[in-house]
């Protein structure tokens, strides 16, 4: 089909989606190494945890085991770690 004739748009047409906002200076995609760094480190907290609570006495086992210390921690670790999310230091 033939085009119509007529006057051609005044501007350049527009290459895509505009980004959602700009990047930081200085980001980079995440490399495999440091997902695998980060996982081994948990890994490694996690069995560190485990092996600490075993070598506990009893009564702070059950302590740990039946009181509500657990969710504590990870809402004061995620709290921690969004707080530092958000409040990112401007770089040197």
């Amino acid at each position: 089909m033939a085009k119509p004739a007529g006057p051609e748009p005044a501007g350049p047409e527009p290459a895509g989606p505009e980004p959602a906002g700009p990047e930081p200076a200085g980001s980079r995609p995440v490399g495999l190494r440091q997902v695998l760094v980060v996982a081994g480190v948990v890994v490694a907290a996690v069995l560190g945890a485990a092996i600490l609570t075993s070598v506990l006495p009893e009564p702070l086992q059950r302590f740990i085991f039946h009181a509500p210390v657990t969710i504590a921690v990870l809402v004061v670790v995620t709290a921690v770690v969004l707080w530092r999310i958000a409040v990112r230091r401007p770089e040197a």
